[in-house]
């Protein structure tokens, strides 16, 4: 199955889930943000969220600086 991240098509194993997805990219959940098909997910929903076949997913990652 696919899905569109960010404008790029990734490949899935079918039992995939927005948590397994972030921790797929190595990247801190606390950091993130996903909007799913133009839907933000609230972080707490992320491990039982599953990803679809056809799937848009936009995730921005928030960067500290100063």
């Amino acid at each position: 199955m696919q899905a569109i991240i960010n404008g790029e098509t990734h490949l899935f194993a079918p039992s995939s889930t927005l948590a397994t997805l972030v921790e797929a990219l190595a990247l801190d959940v606390r950091k993130v943000a996903i909007e799913q098909n133009l839907t933000i997910i609230p972080r707490s929903l992320y491990g039982q969220t599953p990803i679809a076949d056809g799937d848009r997913i936009e995730i921005v990652q928030f960067i500290g600086g100063g």
